[in-house]
């Protein structure tokens, strides 16, 4: 197309309530020089000078079809951004194929989610920060805990609730969601609903997690409150999130915002063991599953909820003998963040394997085999631009979202 890029815009205000923008969350400078060889890439768009007058072009707001060709871009987008000078692609989640055949892309799609996209020093230091309080005291799990309001609308699992909070959820996905029939016992019934706190609770339980295991929880405000996390809190005690760990204060004033996510996806990232509760649409879980996997097949627990429905609904109606043992089996069919070749529906975020481990040289250095040691990478190049001091240890965080 031979297009230069402006910088993205986050769609952040609908359910984040936070206006700071990618260049808020982002390091802008460290993407722009990171992606050099591949697009020219702008911070707003440029304005033209026509017979001494100075004009903004003004972008031609174009939606792209869902999991779109390649050629839709270079055909369809490709003609109206001649026609208009700029084109502005929105919504932009899932708007690109992610099978296609050419394997430089796909390199660049991980270029951009591994390299390219580094949080702002300032987010690096917090999360740091609380990574290196966790690791004080010894090895720790990270759950993404997707129990609310959203997520349970989408996937229109209500019955658990009372008629009230129905009500709420029932209004969140007419107002958020295609119309569309959904039956909660079927949904249920083949692993579509969000596992809630209890059943995870109960999953860890059988795996021979016991009421020692430190955990992080990186969550939002969670649909029905306490009575919902009571069972899990009594079965796993020792539990945190960024505002219990942070010494800062800063994340009290910013919890719900980009922030309070930016510094969940660090420590997730780093942390020992993660699970994710729900890796269906979510791009946080989905996101991370690809990127400890890139850098260097970390374990994770992935549970099979479509596997896991009839053994909890077996327990529900009381049949609760050899409930562990049937667990067991069916988390023992699932990968724990070895590598595996990608089958349909696994995602390439999830998944990029083979396409962006190295398998032939490197034209771009950017595309060199990574070093296993995440915390390695951001404090190498971090000391490097001047950006910090930060002591390379076992126990330094940052690596993140970076090279």
């Amino acid at each position: 197309m031979n297009a230069t890029l402006v910088l993205p815009e986050l769609d952040a205000n609908s359910f984040w309530h936070d206006d700071s923008g990618f260049q808020g969350i982002y390091d802008v400078e460290h993407f722009i020089k990171t992606l050099k060889y591949d697009v020219r890439i702008v911070e707003s768009i440029p304005e033209t000078r026509k017979n001494g007058k100075v004009k903004k072009i003004k972008a031609k707001q174009i939606r792209p079809p869902r999991d779109a060709p390649i050629s839709w871009y270079t055909t369809e987008a490709l003609k109206t951004m001649k026609e208009h000078g700029a084109i502005y692609l929105t919504p932009f989640s899932h708007r690109l194929a992610e099978e296609i055949d050419y394997p430089e892309y796909q390199r660049l799609r991980c270029r951009v989610n591994y390299h390219a996209l580094r949080f702002k020093p300032h987010i690096v230091e917090l999360s740091q920060s609380i990574v290196n309080k966790l690791r004080s005291q010894g090895h720790f799990m990270t759950i993404h805990l997707r129990f609310e309001m959203d997520m349970l609308a989408f996937a229109g699992c209500f019955d658990i609730f009372s008629p009230e909070e129905q009500k709420i959820l029932k209004k969140y996905r007419q107002e958020n969601f295609a119309e569309k029939r959904l039956v909660y016992d079927e949904r249920r019934a083949i692993g579509k609903c969000p596992l809630t706190p209890e059943e995870v609770g109960l999953i860890l339980r059988a795996m021979g997690f016991d009421n020692s295991t430190r955990i992080y929880l990186a969550a939002g405000e969670l649909f029905g409150g306490e009575r919902f996390m009571k069972p899990f809190r009594s079965m796993f005690p020792r539990l945190e999130n960024h505002s219990t760990v942070d010494t800062t204060g800063e994340l009290g004033k910013n919890t719900m915002g980009l922030l309070g996510s930016a510094v969940d996806y660090m420590v997730c990232l780093l942390s020992d063991i993660f699970m994710p509760t729900y890796d269906g649409p979510s791009n946080f879980a989905n996101n991370l599953l690809g990127h400890r996997l890139y850098y260097g097949f970390r374990t994770t627990i992935r549970p099979d909820r479509k596997a896991l429905a009839p053994i909890f609904i077996d327990r529900e109606k009381g049949h609760t003998a050899g409930f562990d043992e049937a667990v067991r089996r069916a988390m023992l069919k699932t990968n724990f963040g070895g590598p595996h070749k990608r089958i349909s529906p696994e995602s390439f975020y999830t998944n990029s394997w083979p396409e962006c481990f190295c398998k032939k040289s490197a034209v771009n250095p950017a595309d060199k085999c990574p070093p296993l040691d995440v915390v390695e990478i951001l404090n190498s190049q971090m000391e490097s631009e001047g950006i910090s001091d930060f002591e390379a240890s076992g126990s330094n965080l940052t690596s993140a979202v970076d090279k």
